[in-house]
This record gives C-alpha cells, structure tokens and sequence, in this order.
C-alpha cells in the first residue's frame, strides 16, 4: 500500500529491570493482549484481531521476553529477546535510546527508553494478503514495532 497505518494495544501488562552500570543485568517482559489493538478502524481492527492475522481467540497474548542487553552507544542499547506471536517464538534485536530521568509531581523516579525493531510478520505465520491489481500487496510484511517506556523506579524486594 501507499500508507503507513498506526496502531497500539491497549492492554498490556510490562517488566523492566534496568541496570544502566552493567546493562548485561537488565531484564524486560511486556505481554500483550491481542485482542487490544486499536488502529482507530473497528473494521480493520476486527480484522487484524481476527483469523487472518492474530488470531485472538485462539491466541490471545503475544510475549517479548529479553535474553541480553549490550550497549551500542552512548544511551543506545540492543535488547536481544524472545517474540512470541502465535505459537511461533523467534529471537529479535529491540534497540532502546535512553531518553533521560526525572522525579514526577508525584515523587517517583522515571527513565524513558524509546524502543523500535522491525520484523517479518510472515516469520510468525501472519501470511494474509491480498494482491493488487497493480501487482503489489495489500498489506506489508515489514512490520515496525515501536515501544514508548517510561520506567516508575521501584524499591528492591527485601531492601
């Protein structure tokens, strides 16, 4: 297609423990809900949740659990982790930018990531498409997926 189509899921539930002395410790997990995905379409949100792509009813959750941390650059880090979407599991590269930290209005210590890769949503069995009469697809494999965190510090258990 001739355009880029934005959406997010709006339940999700995430984990990030961040070490920013030895980013080898940092560990994060966000699931997903698949049912959640909110393009602004109803019609194509029914149809991305549906049996063509994510399959919520059979599948409801999609996973993204890291292996390792490494930094690339100054504030920019490689998050290796497992996506599991469907019940194909397949490693991918998150790169995070750390943004900065701040102690909100409410006294909590925040850090803010801004995270992005790109995958082959055929590489997980999301096969749909529809060829144009132009000789194009309907819907891109490439699929950009993008994380805006902001990490609420938290104290140790036990400490």
């Amino acid at each position: 297609m001739v355009t880029t189509v934005r959406g997010a899921f709006t339940e999700y539930k995430s984990r990030l423990y961040f070490d920013g002395r030895d980013p080898s410790r940092s560990q994060a997990e966000i699931i997903l809900s698949t049912g959640s995905v909110d393009t602004g379409v109803e019609q194509r949100d029914a149809h991305v949740t549906g049996r063509d792509f994510l399959d919520s009813p059979t599948y409801p959750r999609m996973r993204f659990q890291s292996t390792a941390v490494r930094l690339k650059a100054p504030d920019v880090y490689v998050m290796t982790g497992d996506l599991t979407i469907k019940a194909t599991t397949r490693p991918v590269d998150l790169e995070l930018t750390y943004i900065g930290n701040v102690t909100d209005p409410f006294g909590y210590q925040r850090a803010g990531f801004d995270g992005t890769t790109t995958i082959n949503r055929m590489d997980w069995g999301l096969a749909y498409n529809s060829r144009l009469a132009e000789g194009g697809a309907m819907v891109s494999e490439t699929v950009r997926l993008q994380f805006d965190i902001a990490a609420i510090r938290t104290v140790p258990e036990g400490g």
